[in-house]
């Protein structure tokens, strides 16, 4: 006595090597659509397009173009600083979003309305 006797396929441990490989090959699948993402720009606008900002997919700022050269009025400086600070946050929302998308795509995850949740 003290042997434990089990039938073939019962309580079976999962095959380690195959998840392994599963977790290797779903790393790889982020990874390039991290690089891919990193290579798209986002582009947003506030004021009407007054102010156009682009970003990149992984958070850089780059460019900042006034489509309205009216708006670079001196005496409002805080207008312009803010009409920037909205392009750019909306630019980098997009960013976020599409990284959320990939993410879940190569992860082969269906986050469904828990993108939003995250931070966006």
């Amino acid at each position: 006595h003290g042997a434990l006797v089990t039938s073939p396929g019962m309580n079976r441990p999962p095959d380690m090597r195959k998840l392994l490989q599963q977790a290797q090959e779903m790393q790889a699948q982020v990874s390039r659509a991290q690089e891919e993402l990193a290579q798209q720009t986002f582009e947003a606008s506030a004021g009407g397009g007054a102010v156009t900002a682009t970003v990149t997919g992984d958070g850089k700022l780059v460019s900042v173009a006034f489509g309205d050269p009216e708006v670079l009025v001196p005496d409002d400086a805080e207008l312009v600083g803010d009409l920037v600070v909205a392009a750019v946050n909306q630019a980098l929302e997009a960013a976020q979003a599409a990284t959320m998308e990939a993410m879940g795509g190569a992860a082969g995850l269906d986050l469904g309305g828990l993108g939003g949740l995250l931070g966006g």
